[in-house]
Formats: C-alpha cells, structure tokens, sequence
C-alpha cells in the first residue's frame, strides 16, 4: 500500500492520525494558514504547505490518500473550490478518502437515538453547510470517500479542567439535554482502522459509548480535580457565544456500532469516566 497523506487543515484530529502513521513509514503533507503552524508541523515530522498558496499540485500529485478537516465555508467547502477538478483527476488512483463531517447533520431528535442510516435533517445553519458539503465530495465520481460524523471532541489542551479550575465553568441545565462526545485518540485509531480497511461510500458515526447530559461531565471533573461543583446554571440565563447556544439547540444520542463491526474498533476511552482521569493523569506527566 502507498503510504503518503495529504491532509487538509491539519489540525487537531489529523495531527493525532500523523503520530501513528508517521512511525509506520508515512508521508503526511499538511495544510495550515499558518506560518508559525507550518513550523510546528515540520518539527513533528509532517511536510506542511501553506493555505491556499503553496504548493497543492506536486502533493495532490503524489497523494495515495487524503483527508480533509476544513470546516465549511459561506460559499461552501473551501477545499473543493480551489481543486475540485485535481481531485476528480486524481479519484482513479486514490487509495482513500476521508471527510471530517459532524453528528450535527442528523438534527434535533430530542434525546432519542440516531444511526448511520437515520435520515439527514439539520437544524443548525452550520449542520446544514456540513450536509452540503458532505454532498459536494460524494458528488464527485470514483472518489473513494468515507465519511466520518464527529462528535464533540475533547483530549489533551481540550478538556473542562482548566475552566473548573479557574472558576469560570458553570453547569449549564437545560432538561433532556445529551450531547455524545469522542477522545481525539479515538478518532485516530478510527481513521487509521478505516485507512487499513477502506470502504469507499460508507459514514461512520465517532462517539463513544456514553452519551451525557453536559453538567455530568462537568460534575465529574470537578470531582476529580478535589474541587467545588461549578454553580448551576439554568439554560435560559447562561452566557453563551452563539455557536455554544447552537449545540444545545441539538439533543440526539449517536450510536457508534459500525465502527465496531466493521472496523474492529474498541475504543480507548469509552466514556468520559475513562476519558478524564487518562486527560487529567497526562496533564500531570
């Protein structure tokens, strides 16, 4: 098998993929904005090209595989409109093809749960762009995509410790209210299981085994850290940035089976009980 990635927004998910490929022989090409980013990436062992100047042609042309974290754009996926046409020239060669989407495509359904195969009815504008983009990528012919739905990501420098400990989290109740969730080594090991076990055409949903109300995880870390619960917040009151109040505009419990049958997954932190104590044990080393 080629082993050579070119990952686009390189960022925290595809940065966790780099360090088990890389040792196994990869290349991994990276894209970011960001000088100082770019630097980082070398220093890892990545090969990073700045976005959207630097040199795309030579690693597309030498890709046996790619995956792509960039978020979508108001004109759509920011990937796609400036090499939609290198990609569909490269798709016959292509070993695979990842997609980053979000659980927030399959919309609100109250706390009940969704599958793979549970129909695609955003209500957030963002779960909506991600839709289309899901589509733009599936519309391309040959192209060996998968297509992996995230929930909400945490893992190291992503945690709720940091607000428990400087007093500014709070334990925000809205009644019903689940969110599933997923340890950024989880998701690495997916993608890689996908990678070894390619599927083109199939999605996976990447969560872990417990979906929770937010409050509990909040709880449980402030525990942990021997401290004070947070206060109780009711949602009604709570400050939060838009994009926060729009997750809790969503309540749906994701099921994770075909990771499992199909990959041979079994996840590294089932739930956030496991997932907290390894965060908080790695934050001490």
């Amino acid at each position: 098998m080629d082993k050579t990635l070119l990952s686009f927004g390189h960022g925290y998910s595809a940065r966790a993929l780099a360090r088990r490929l890389l040792p196994q022989g990869w290349t991994v090409f990276g894209t970011t904005r960001n000088p100082d980013k770019a630097r980082a990436l070398k220093a890892e062992g990545i090969t990073p090209i700045l976005w959207p100047n630097g040199d795309l042609r030579s690693a597309l042309s030498k890709a046996s595989h790619i995956l792509t974290s960039a978020g979508p754009e108001a004109e759509g996926d920011p990937v796609l409109a400036l090499l939609r046409d290198q990609i569909s020239r490269a798709a016959p060669r292509l070993t695979w093809v990842g997609y980053l989407s979000t659980t927030g495509v399959y919309g609100d359904h109250a706390g009940d749960w969704v599958d793979e195969e549970t129909p695609l009815t955003p209500s957030t504008k963002r779960g909506l762009m991600r839709l289309e983009a899901e589509q733009a990528w599936q519309s391309i012919p040959g192209l060996p995509l998968h297509i992996f739905r995230l929930a909400g990501i945490y893992g190291p420098g992503r945690g709720p410790f940091e607000k428990v400990r400087n007093g500014t989290a709070r334990r925000i109740i809205k009644p019903g209210q689940v969110f599933s969730r997923i340890h950024v080594d989880d998701i690495a090991q997916v993608l890689e299981a996908s990678i070894k076990k390619p599927n083109p055409g199939r999605a996976y949903n990447l969560c872990d085994d417990d979906p929770a109300p937010p409050q509990d995880v909040i709880s449980y870390a402030a525990e942990l850290l021997g401290l004070p619960l947070p206060p109780e917040v009711p949602f009604d009151q709570a400050e939060l940035t838009p994009m926060a109040r729009s997750f809790y505009a969503e309540s749906k419990r994701v099921r994770n089976d075909r990771i499992k049958t199909e990959l041979g997954v079994s996840l590294i932190h089932p739930d956030y009980r496991h997932g907290l104590p390894a965060l908080l044990s790695e934050e001490n080393a």
